[in-house]
């Protein structure tokens, strides 16, 4: 399989470190990898090297999803979610017998494991045990940090990081940033962790210091003050999006997807 990348060295290093691919051959811009067991070698290429048909010379490996089949589905999982690889998609199970579970290289390209539960010849079909529910533990990354005129946002919980339910992440604001108006679709909590943030939401305005927590309403217009430096925690269903008064639509909050 040949995967045309922008940064090989990352794309090499990822299926060296976790899923055990060792270098045949290496030159610039290119690298084979192989492994004893694997039925598929892997080939990457930098994005417009002349080794290509010019058509071919942009098109990257982004949104692709590589499937392997695995034995030994759940100690896989364990060893790569304590190693810290980037796993996207927890665990799942699917209707028609498939269980799986993926990671995101750094280049975009979905590498998807899986595992085939075959039913016995003429028993009934039964679920599969679920897995034991285990802790998931986020670091913050520099990968997940947004940046605004307005604050600095670390995405920690999110559905592209292994949560269903919940996204979470911190905002740090400068003395003296103010956010804009705006309304969220789902009911947020906010802890502030240091510092005074003012809150100002449905006519009224709060000050708010360090240890206290204050809840947002969902689609109530809000802003929010920091008048010294200042840094929350904030918890909001994963599925909410923003408005913003004189605008069409709604947006997504890129560190909560």
């Amino acid at each position: 399989m040949s995967l045309t990348v922008d940064d090989v060295d990352a794309s090499r290093e990822f299926l060296c470190t976790h899923l055990g691919y060792q270098v045949a051959v290496a030159a610039e811009g290119f690298v084979s990898l192989a492994r004893e067991d694997a039925a598929v070698g892997i080939v990457l290429l930098r994005t417009g090297i002349e080794v290509l048909p010019p058509e071919q010379r942009d098109r990257r490996a982004d949104g692709l999803i590589l499937a392997l089949t695995v034995d030994g589905l759940d100690a896989e999982e364990r060893r790569l979610r304590e190693a810290g690889a980037p796993i996207t998609m927890p665990l799942r199970e699917e209707p028609w017998g498939e269980r799986l579970f993926q990671l995101t290289d750094p280049n975009g390209i979905v590498v998807q494991l899986v595992e085939w539960v075959t039913p016995v010849e003429g028993a009934p079909a039964e679920a599969a045990p679920a897995a034991e529910p285990s802790v998931l533990v986020i670091a913050p990354a520099d990968e997940h940090v947004v940046e605004s005129p307005n604050a600095r946002m670390t995405g920690l919980a999110a559905p592209s990081r292994g949560s269903s339910e919940l996204s979470t992440w911190t905002v740090a604001m400068a003395a003296g940033q103010s956010g804009p108006e705006h309304a969220v679709s789902r009911e947020q909590v906010w802890t502030v962790t240091s510092g005074v943030l003012e809150v100002s939401c449905g006519g009224h305005t709060e000050t708010v210091a360090a240890g206290h927590t204050f809840i947002l309403p969902p689609d109530g217009l809000r802003q929010i003050h920091a008048p010294q430096a200042a840094a929350a925690h904030v918890a909001m269903r994963a599925d909410g999006v923003a408005r913003v008064p004189g605008t069409d639509g709604t947006r997504p909050l890129p560190w909560a997807q």
